[in-house]
C-alpha cells in the first residue's frame, strides 16, 4: 500500500502553537471507517480528518471527520484546516473566492482570502437556530452558571449542525478568571444532547470578544479554539442585536486560559455567518500505517 500523506495543522493561531491541533490525512480512498476511526484514536487529537473526492461534482472535496470516539458530521476548526491542507496539497483551487467542502452536515461553502501565510479561511456555518433563552431554560442551567456576572444577553441554547449552551459574561476579567464546575457542565451537556456551554464577554482590545468552550458533552475539558461555537454565538448575536456594535462582525480572542492564543474573525452578512481564520501546517510527512 502506497504511503499517504499526513498534515499536521495550528488552526485559528493567533502565535505559532496557539491555536487547534488538527491531523489531516490524505489519500485513504480505500480505508473503511473503521479504520478511520481506529487512527483517529491513536493521534488522540480532538479531531483527525480525512480529505477524500468527492462524490457531488459541484464540490472541491470531501471530508470526514473523527474524534478519538466517533464519527462526527460537522465541525468548525476541522473544517477550515481540512481547507487548508487541500490547497496546500493542490487537491483543489476556489473559484470565484469559494471552496465547496462535502461533509456529512452537507455541501458547505469557504471563502478563500488573501494567500500564503496570510491566507484567511472562512465558513459558512451550516445554518442556526435558538432553541431556548433565559434562565429557566434548564433546570440545571444556574448551577451551571454559577460565579459568573452575567452579560446583556440571557443564556440560550443555540443549535447549528452542534448544539451549544452560551452565556454572556458581563466583562473580560470575569470571563478569564473564572472557575467553571465541570461536572454541572457534563450533567447539562448530558440532560440536553447538548456540546457543553460556551461563554463570551465584550472586549474593547484589538479583538471584541472574548470566548472560552467547555465541551464537556464530547470529554473536553475546555477547547482552545472553537468554530462551530463561535458560529452559534454570532448567530445569536445577530439574531439579539441585530443593529448592535457587533451585528457586521468581530475578532475573538479564545485559549488563553488554557495556554493558547487563538485568533477567529467572524463575518456576520444579514442572516449569513462566516467563522474562520489562519492556519499552519507544522508537520507535513508521510504515513506509515496499515489500515
Amino acid at each position: 500500500m502506497a504511503a499517504l500523506r499526513y498534515l499536521h495543522l495550528d488552526v485559528f493561531a493567533a502565535t505559532p502553537g496557539g491555536g487547534n491541533h488538527l491531523g489531516v490525512v490524505i489519500g485513504a480512498n480505500e480505508w473503511s471507517a473503521a479504520a478511520m476511526q481506529r487512527f483517529a484514536r491513536w493521534t488522540a487529537l480532538v479531531e483527525t480528518t480525512f480529505l477524500l473526492p468527492p462524490t457531488d461534482p459541484q464540490t472541491s472535496y470531501r471530508v470526514r471527520i473523527f474524534t478519538p470516539h466517533k464519527e462526527i458530521p460537522f465541525a468548525g476548526h476541522p473544517s477550515i484546516g481540512s481547507a487548508h491542507a487541500a490547497l496546500e496539497c493542490g487537491l483543489t483551487e476556489p473559484h470565484g473566492g469559494l471552496l465547496w467542502q462535502e461533509c456529512a452536515a452537507g455541501l458547505l461553502p469557504i471563502r478563500v482570502e488573501g494567500g500564503g501565510i496570510a491566507r484567511e479561511l472562512l465558513l459558512q456555518s451550516p445554518g442556526e437556530r435558538v432553541v431556548a433563552t433565559g434562565d429557566d431554560a434548564h433546570p440545571l442551567l444556574a448551577a451551571t452558571l454559577n460565579g459568573i456576572d452575567r452579560g446583556r444577553l440571557p443564556p440560550a441554547l443555540v443549535d447549528g449542525g452542534r448544539r451549544w449552551w452560551l452565556a454572556e459574561v458581563a466583562d473580560e476579567a470575569n470571563l478569564r478568571t473564572w472557575q467553571p464546575d465541570h461536572a454541572a457542565i457534563g450533567a447539562l451537556a448530558r440532560a440536553s444532547d447538548s456540546m457543553g456551554l460556551c461563554v463570551f464577554a465584550r472586549s474593547n482590545h484589538d479583538y471584541q470578544l472574548v470566548v472560552r468552550a467547555f465541551p464537556a458533552g464530547v470529554g473536553i475539558v475546555e477547547d482552545p479554539a472553537s468554530g462551530a461555537a463561535n458560529g452559534l454565538i454570532a448567530a445569536y448575536i445577530a439574531h439579539a442585536e441585530p443593529h448592535g456594535a457587533l451585528a457586521g462582525g468581530y475578532q475573538v480572542s479564545q485559549g488563553r486560559e488554557i495556554g493558547h492564543d487563538a485568533r477567529l474573525i467572524v463575518r456576520i452578512d444579514g442572516r449569513t455567518i462566516w467563522v474562520g481564520g489562519r492556519s499552519h501546517t507544522v508537520v507535513d510527512g508521510t504515513l506509515d500505517w496499515k489500515p
